[in-house]
């Protein structure tokens, strides 16, 4: 919390900050029992009330990622936080290397989040490597997906975060993670990335930094790739089933 502290003032005047997966707890666990001891209830544990505290100070909002106790279960959940509290919650689908001695896979679907001047989804970090979930979101009218991650493959989810706004068009924000934790190395490099699939901020590889950037959600509103082809109209959904089918 305090290393948060020392560089959200940087988005005073934001409207939407994102930071990273576990933003509360490290990543790098070496028993259940220790991730355990670093989780919180969502909306009831000091990291949930500094989010909020943040929030009324500076008067954004906040995505964060959290090590979320639910009775005897935990996930890795990305929480949405405004000055009014907490407005909702994802928890992570696509668990990556052992992350499923430690958590339940997600159960709350893909929530939209309507915060009036843009609506807002989540994801976590291995879910970039599905396309079906961005897709989706985009198709329930998301503008914006907010993917705090704690990436340790070198390079690929930053090259695949642009053509996911493309493929969509919508904005994303990749808040990613640098430096070490016992064995693994995160590969910072967070990314915003517009519906054309330009980057349009790219942190560097191992310095913390927060970086500010304009978002014309109308872009996002628009789906037209040409003037005869629309992204979701066109789309041939009675061709798809193999996508329905689990391996």
């Amino acid at each position: 919390m305090e290393k948060i502290d020392s560089l959200i003032g940087q988005c005073a005047g934001a409207d939407v900050v994102v930071l990273p997966e576990l933003a509360n707890s490290g990543y790098n666990f070496t028993s259940k029992e220790q991730a355990r001891e670093s989780s919180e209830e969502v909306g009831k544990g000091p990291f949930s009330e500094f989010l909020l505290s943040k929030c009324r100070q500076y008067g954004f909002h906040l995505v964060a990622g959290i090590n979320e106790r639910d009775g005897d279960s935990l996930y890795n959940s990305s929480i949405l936080v405004s000055s009014d509290g907490i407005i909702g919650k994802y928890r992570k689908m696509h668990l990556f290397w052992n992350e499923p001695d430690f958590y339940q896979s997600g159960n709350l679907g893909l929530p939209i989040f309507d915060l009036g001047f843009c609506k807002l989804g989540m994801l976590i970090c291995f879910d970039w490597i599905h396309p079906e979930v961005w897709r989706i979101m985009a198709m329930k009218g998301a503008d914006l997906i907010c993917h705090p991650s704690n990436l340790v493959l070198p390079g690929l989810c930053q090259k695949a975060i642009p053509v996911h706004a493309m493929m969509n068009r919508i904005y994303v924000i990749t808040a990613n993670r640098v430096g070490a934790e016992g064995d693994k190395t995160f590969t910072g490099m967070s990314v915003i990335a517009d519906p054309k699939g330009d980057v349009i901020h790219q942190a560097s590889q191992s310095e913390e930094e927060a970086g500010i950037v304009d978002l014309d959600v109308t872009l996002a509103r628009d789906k037209m790739m040409t003037p005869l082809n629309h992204l979701f109209d066109d789309r041939r959904p009675e061709e798809y089933a193999l996508l329905c089918e689990k391996k």
